[in-house]
């Protein structure tokens, strides 16, 4: 019994789209065939896997097609199968609300240094801030500097507001990312933008120039989530 509350602690340290990942291949289903069975659009099961979506609508759909449990896949309580989740199989489990996550605003230094940021002793003094959206296991905030991201129509990032940093996430073009020069760890906050076969670094403000990315750079996480810090509201 042991052996399984070790995997099944190991589970529920994951992503819902990491969860999806193993409960699909749990099932032996493709895509295609996962969504069939739970009635939803394949787009929706591809959106959760890759992270772009945290919807938990079809959850409990999917969750049956695959034969584990709801509550496990919609936000890692318990073990995965009904085996192990302590419900009983024959209760539907009913999705609460999307929990909220709690993540460190560090400085810009300290986004630049990457994992070693977030070491427990230079977090304990951050302040911390709520958030519906996950970043993994080392999310961290950090505080809009400057007019770059300022935008006169649309999307923008006026200074002051925080940014929702996920390290380790997969950037598309069009998306907003946080990138650092390898060589000095001096971070920035801009659009990333894909184009036959560069990478570029945008700015919302035309003002500010389009820097390309090479081999200097990395892109250090992606942002999923922005608002104003509690305390100037």
């Amino acid at each position: 019994m042991q052996d399984h509350k070790e995997t099944y602690k190991l589970l529920s340290m994951t992503t819902l789209a990491q969860r999806l990942k193993i409960a699909r291949s749990h099932a032996g289903l493709t895509q295609r065939k996962l969504a069939e069975i739970a009635g939803v659009e394949q787009p929706a099961i591809s959106q959760l896997e890759n992270g772009r979506s945290l919807k938990t609508a079809h959850v409990a759909a999917i969750a049956k097609a695959c034969g584990v449990s709801a509550i496990w896949l919609a936000n890692g309580a318990g073990g995965m199968t009904a085996e192990t989740s302590g419900f009983d199989a024959n209760v539907e489990p009913v999705i609460g609300p999307i929990r909220f996550f709690e993540y460190p605003e560090i400085s810009w230094v300290q986004a630049g240094a990457a994992m070693e940021a977030l070491e427990l002793s230079n977090i304990t003094a951050c302040e911390m801030h709520p958030s519906d959206a996950w970043a993994g296991p080392n999310g961290f905030w950090l505080k809009v500097r400057g007019p770059s991201m300022t935008s006169q129509g649309g999307i923008s990032f006026t200074e002051g507001m925080v940014i929702l940093v996920a390290p380790g996430f997969d950037v598309e073009s069009g998306q907003y990312a946080v990138a650092k020069m390898i060589d000095t760890n001096e971070a920035t906050f801009k659009q990333f933008i894909w184009d036959s076969g560069r990478a570029f670094l945008k700015p919302l403000n035309p003002a500010f120039p389009t820097v390309e990315m090479d081999h200097e750079w990395m892109i250090v996480g992606r942002v999923v989530d922005a608002k104003w810090p509690r305390s100037v509201l």
